[in-house]
């Protein structure tokens, strides 16, 4: 979703309407911060000799992120 809609009603409706994982998404979507981090660690994963799973891991360690398999 565009940043510009993110004020939106219909958008402020539908936030008020999801449950905490769902919320806690949409919070990151909407850090500057967390848009960073996740453009620099695809950046690390894409190069030659980085392990991915190490990088992944200490950015889901850094954002406090667990994932279900």
């Amino acid at each position: 979703m565009p940043t510009q809609y993110w004020r939106s009603p219909e958008t402020i409706d539908r936030l008020n309407r999801l449950e905490r994982p769902g919320f806690a998404l949409e919070f990151l979507r909407r850090n500057a911060d967390y848009r960073r981090d996740f453009a620099r660690t695809k950046r690390q994963v894409a190069r030659d000799g980085a392990d991915p799973e190490t990088i992944r891991t200490g950015f889901a360690r850094r954002w406090g992120l667990r994932f279900r398999p």
